[in-house]
């Protein structure tokens, strides 16, 4: 990306990517467990669970901060069942857990094919 001033640089630079969302609270980096969503035509604030992906207009936040939350006077806050403890396992991660101990359980088939091949 260019700027005026020449290309634009991280101000951390870093290789790493992390899989965890985290809070959009500034400086907070513990993995949010809720999501925040504005109603500006009900002057309401939606926290509720995480969502399933990140959306340009809401806002992810860690426990700490979702408990903490207030509304801006005259605004209401719709506080819906977000479940603040650790993460659980998800179905896909289960399954991709089975299918790794599945992989890691059968015989070697490469080996068994080179030696098959070597006896011509």
């Amino acid at each position: 990306m260019e700027s005026r001033r020449g290309p634009l640089k991280s101000a951390v630079p870093s290789n790493v990517v992390s899989p965890v969302r985290r809070c959009s609270r500034t400086a907070c980096g513990r993995p949010a467990v809720a999501t925040l969503t504005y109603v500006y035509a009900d002057s309401t604030a939606v926290l509720g669970p995480l969502a399933t992906y990140a959306e340009p207009h809401c806002y992810d936040l860690c426990s700490e901060h979702s408990e903490r939350l207030t509304a801006p006077r005259g605004w209401e806050v719709v506080r819906l069942a977000v479940d603040t403890g650790p993460p659980r396992p998800s179905g896909d991660d289960l399954e991709a857990l089975a299918n790794a101990v599945r992989e890691a359980a059968r015989p070697q088939e490469r080996a068994a094919g080179a030696a098959a091949g070597s006896g011509g």
